[in-house]
């Protein structure tokens, strides 16, 4: 089980998808953060020692995010991101990989790829 916090740059319907996984998932939305700026979305998840999933590529700096200083960044970049290929994408590499061993680590997730990098 992973505690999660989305970004509001994803679906909104992916946290019950995610859930029904055994997830905890947060959403900005729900925590008033929406329209935050990334310091302060950034703070509260590391404050909750939450994993972050977003499609934001200013969190893809691993300099600045690195691997092992944070409770993990998984940054979707997929060439054609509607709410459903979102949603599918996502679901499919939480079905598939060994997400619960992520914690700490930066993750990109392409259309047919996943980059862990711990």
């Amino acid at each position: 089980m992973m505690r999660i916090k989305l970004d509001e740059n994803l679906p909104a319907s992916l946290a019950s998808t995610l859930t029904a996984l055994a997830h905890e998932v947060h959403t900005v939305a729900e925590e008033n953060l929406s329209g935050s700026k990334d310091y302060e979305l950034w703070e509260a998840t590391q404050r909750e020692s939450l994993f972050l999933i977003t499609q934001d590529l200013d969190f893809s700096d691993t300099r600045k995010f690195t691997p092992g200083t944070h409770s993990g960044i998984l940054l979707v970049r997929l060439r054609s991101p509607d709410r459903s290929s979102l949603i599918q994408r996502i679901k499919q590499v939480f079905l598939q990989e060994e997400v619960a061993l992520w914690s700490g680590c930066f993750v990109v997730v392409s259309e047919h790829k996943v980059r862990v990098v711990r």
